[in-house]
């Protein structure tokens, strides 16, 4: 039987925090309460790669990542502490920046569609004209040659650091002579030149100028990174050789389950996890699937379910106050002064839309062209209507024979805004409904290549009325929700996907948990944030209302934080919005303003103040919502995953700032003193959260007989509406949320709020402290921390560990007081 996991602990793994050290913070994760670590991708990657999702060999574990010596170290190290371990995998595309680290990217560029790899990539050839197209120019080729940037070297053609084969059927002279071995003479350099732009000719690649990319690639890429080509492991010996690896860490018991990365950019998802169950043996599988609001994963996928992304959003959600939406709406409100604001619909769906055609006429052209071309017969206006289509499809891609209501929205929508495209949808619509037709199958592989990139990576740096909502798997347009809503969710997916993954924080996240939970707290202060942009505003801005909004948000969330980190932060934010600046067409001027902002931050003694007095308006608050979210993530159903060192504050923001290094000795040290009996305050240590993420998981390793069902707990009172509670099964969470309107209640805040729970012993597992009543009083539950942890009087010593160290007598004494 597959082994399933209680709880995960992802590690970055990489040149700087290699298989071994993974190996040495396994004694550690083990006593936070850990039960399996969940490692980033290790096959082989482009040198010097940090993440790994840019795989250039699938036979072999990475040797800057310690290599397969490393990975069974780190197993073994694992083993000995009881640990699970599950494999970030990679199926979708491989990394071929460096055509020379990948041998079956460069055996196609050398033997073009004669290679046996031309059936592992995704090449539209007759498009190309047999030759596989790479944007890798500055500019036309003749200009590459004619100022010596592009030569032959060897057997080679060489582009600054870029080097490509030759293939073997090159006529000899010519590469003589482009080599420049025919003649020494100045005459010759003219020849010479139209000798290397033969040679490239008689290629089965064609360099080209990267800008022609958008519209003219033809193989698939991931999204719009043509440095990642598409793989098809629908073809049999392509996941069989893909998988090799792969599969003997399953059977040689070095890994229990994966975690498939992108499986929307498959061309058969549901088949490839088959296919995967199969070679397994049935092994626990995650998906990284984003599912938009309401939508569920496949009940047919051979999968234990998701990464999570839709549990974050819940999480996040029952932090915010539903009352501060009018005036966070009205503050993040783009004035008609704007230069980068003006005209842009403030409605959610209208700025989606604009954002996702934005993509599929621009970075991804190149796809929608190639959905044209798989047309049985042309269609005028064809490139129009499936680019129509593609922005109003209202999910990442349908699964068909499954998704057809998908399929009817977008047709619906694109026929009620594009009235004139009607006869153009009528031949393409039912086309898209047929499974067997290969641009129906395309069509599912693209649609989430617009929806990311105009979603998540463009609207969500747009839409700027609270950081919270723009994360990935969230739905910016539902603003909160109640206790009541919260709990349902939560009880769906303890019945349909009871052993999917719950996260707050991932390698892919916009903003850091801890910074998304202080940002909450400007639901409850919309008032006072709109003064602060008002105060900030002529102090230091970029021009554009919505960017600054976005921008001081970052800054307070994260504080404090590096200057460096913010700059790196506001350049890719403003570059990723697209509205003023990008990466295509970096503006020097505005993004000179943008720079200045954030120096302000630091250098201006005015500005500097009015941050840091807001900080300390909302430290605390922010820090009850950290706790509050962890402990229901923590407890919920669910596999709850704690991102690398977010047992600490979390206050990273997008990658590659999220992929920071982790001091594990820090936390190894605060972990001890907890042991030792120390109750920690809820300060900018976080050493409170380490408390809780430590019992929390202890618990759920160690008693799994307290996770057997999920059943919403009552909290009755004059200020209930601030507390939210369920059990477990033995198990119980209570979480403070809207912290703010909860202290304005004056100095007994929680009056005569109780909670009501079954009748019998009970401690917090926290704080030590008993309760016998089925009636608790939050004012005295919640009296140390704004979250408590409660389970039968016996899981005490196991959550908390040996009581030992300098700390233990004091420890003691706060408890009882």
């Amino acid at each position: 039987m597959a082994r399933t996991p209680r709880s995960t602990y992802r590690l970055q793994v990489r040149a700087a925090f290699d298989l071994d050290a993974v190996a040495g913070v396994t004694d550690y994760l083990h006593d936070l309460g850990a039960d399996w670590i969940y490692l980033s991708p290790l096959l082989a990657a482009t040198a010097g790669s940090d993440h790994g999702y840019d795989v250039v060999d699938h036979s072999r574990v990475d040797p800057a990542r310690g290599g397969a010596d490393g990975l069974a170290r780190a197993v073994a190290a694992a083993r000995e502490r009881g640990l699970g371990v599950l494999v970030d995998i990679v199926p979708n595309h491989m990394g071929v920046s460096d055509a020379s680290q990948n041998a079956w990217w460069w055996d196609l560029l050398r033997h073009g569609r004669g290679s046996r790899y031309a059936e592992a990539f995704d090449v539209d050839w007759a498009f190309g004209n047999d030759r596989v197209r790479l944007p890798v120019l500055g500019g036309p080729v003749e200009q590459a040659v004619a100022a010596g940037d592009l030569r032959v070297e060897g057997e080679e053609l060489r582009y600054f650091e870029h080097r490509f084969p030759i293939a073997p059927e090159t006529d000899a002279s010519l590469l003589e002579q482009a080599r420049g071995g025919v003649s020494a003479a100045e005459r010759a350099v003219a020849e010479r030149a139209e000798a290397v732009l033969a040679v490239h000719a008689a290629q089965h690649y064609e360099l080209m100028d990267w800008h022609r990319a958008d519209d003219e690639l033809d193989y698939r890429r991931f999204f719009a990174v043509s440095t990642l080509a598409g793989i098809r492991v629908e073809v049999p010996w392509v996941f069989d050789e893909s998988h090799a690896e792969i599969l003997r860490w399953i059977r040689e018991g070095l890994a229990d389950g994966l975690r498939v990365d992108h499986p929307d950019g498959l061309a058969d998802p549901g088949g490839y996890l088959a296919r995967l169950a199969e070679a397994t043996g049935g092994a626990y599988v995650l998906v990284e699937k984003i599912l938009e609001h309401g939508e569920r994963l496949p009940a047919g996928w051979a999968a234990d379910g998701t990464t999570g992304y839709d549990a974050l959003a819940d999480l996040d959600r029952v932090f915010v106050d539903p009352a501060g939406e009018g005036g966070l709406t009205r503050a993040a409100r783009p004035d008609a002064g704007d230069a980068a604001g003006a005209g842009r619909p403030e409605d959610w769906t209208e700025l989606i839309h604009g954002t996702k055609r934005g993509i599929a006429d621009g970075i991804l052209r190149s796809e929608v062209l190639r959905l044209v071309r798989l047309l049985p017969r042309p269609v005028d206006g064809a490139d129009d209507a499936i680019a129509e289509l593609l922005t109003d499809f209202p999910v990442y891609r349908s699964y068909l024979v499954l998704g057809g209501e998908h399929l009817d929205r977008a047709e619906a929508s694109a026929r009620a805004r594009r009235p004139e495209l009607a006869a153009a949808l009528d031949e393409i619509a039912p086309l898209l409904r047929d499974p067997d037709e290969p641009i129906a199958r395309r069509f599912q592989q693209t649609s989430g290549m617009v929806m990311a990139k105009g979603v998540e990576d463009t609207a969500f740096y747009r839409y700027t009325r609270l950081g919270t909502l723009t994360e990935v798997g969230g739905d910016p347009s539902e603003f909160a929700i109640t206790p009541a809503e919260f709990h349902e969710r939560a009880e769906r997916r303890h019945a349909a996907w009871p052993d999917t993954m719950t996260t707050l924080s991932t390698h892919d996240t916009k903003r850091g948990e801890d910074v998304r939970a202080r940002l909450s707290v400007l639901s409850e202060l919309p008032d006072r944030w709109a003064l602060l942009l008002a105060e900030l505003r002529p102090l230091a801005s970029t021009g554009s209302r919505p960017l600054d909004a976005l921008l001081w948000q970052a800054i307070v969330g994260a504080w404090p934080v590096s200057r460096e980190r913010l700059h790196a932060y506001a350049e890719k934010a403003a570059r990723e919005a697209g509205d003023e600046t990008s990466w295509a067409d970096p503006d020097a001027a505005f993004e000179r303003r943008l720079h200045a902002l954030v120096d302000a931050a630091f250098d201006d003694e005015q500005v500097a103040a009015l941050v840091t007095g807001f900080v300390e308006e909302v430290a605390a608050p922010g820090w009850s919502n950290s706790l509050g979210a962890k402990l229901l993530q923590l407890l919920g159903p669910g596999v709850p995953d704690v991102y690398q060192g977010s047992e600490l504050w979390e206050q990273s923001l997008v990658d590659p700032d999220n992929r920071r290094p982790v001091d594990f000795d820090v936390r190894r040290g605060l972990l001890r003193r907890l042991d030792g009996g120390w109750l920690p305050p809820v300060d900018e240590t976080g050493a409170a959260k380490l408390l809780v993420v430590s019992r929390a998981l202890r618990l759920r390793r160690d008693r799994p007989d307290l996770f057997t069902r999920y059943t919403p707990f009552d909290v009755v009172g004059e200020a209930s509406e601030h507390a939210i509670a369920f059990d477990r099964g033995g198990a119980v969470a209570v979480a403070t949320r809207l912290p703010v309107g909860l202290a304005a209640r004056g100095p007994d805040p929680w009056g005569d709020t109780v909670l009501l729970r079954h009748a019998g012993p009970t401690i917090d597992l926290l704080t030590g402290r008993r309760f016998d009543e089925p009636e608790v009083p939050l004012g005295v539950l919640l009296e140390r921390y704004p979250v408590a942890l409660l389970g039968p009087a016996e899981a005490g010593d196991a959550a908390a560990g040996d009581a030992a160290g300098d700390d233990a007598e004091a420890g003691v004494a706060a408890a009882g007081a």
